[in-house]
């Protein structure tokens, strides 16, 4: 038996902003819960971060990375806030 279903891709639509609204309504409603935001929420433009290379000692690296386990966010978070938290001293 094939198991494979053809769907006309082509034919498919986007679902709009107001239709995904819609959406999140009913099955808040449904099923009494209410469903997260997806993806990461926008920044003003002098948070906006900027990619860079950078070389870190391996001490410092497993540092991070440890705090950033016991804190449940990611290391390079650590690494900003600590660096934020330096330049806030002076």
């Amino acid at each position: 038996m094939n198991q494979e279903s053809e769907f006309p891709f082509e034919r498919a639509r986007r679902v709009t902003p107001e239709e995904s609204q819609t959406f999140r309504a009913a099955i808040a409603d449904q099923f009494g819960i209410k469903l997260k935001k997806r993806g990461r929420p926008a920044k003003e433009e002098e948070e906006k971060y900027e990619p860079i290379s950078i070389r870190l000692h391996p001490k410092v690296l497993a540092w991070a990375r440890a705090e950033a386990d016991k804190r449940g966010i990611g290391y390079q978070t650590v690494i900003n806030e600590v660096l934020l938290e330096q330049i806030s001293k002076q």
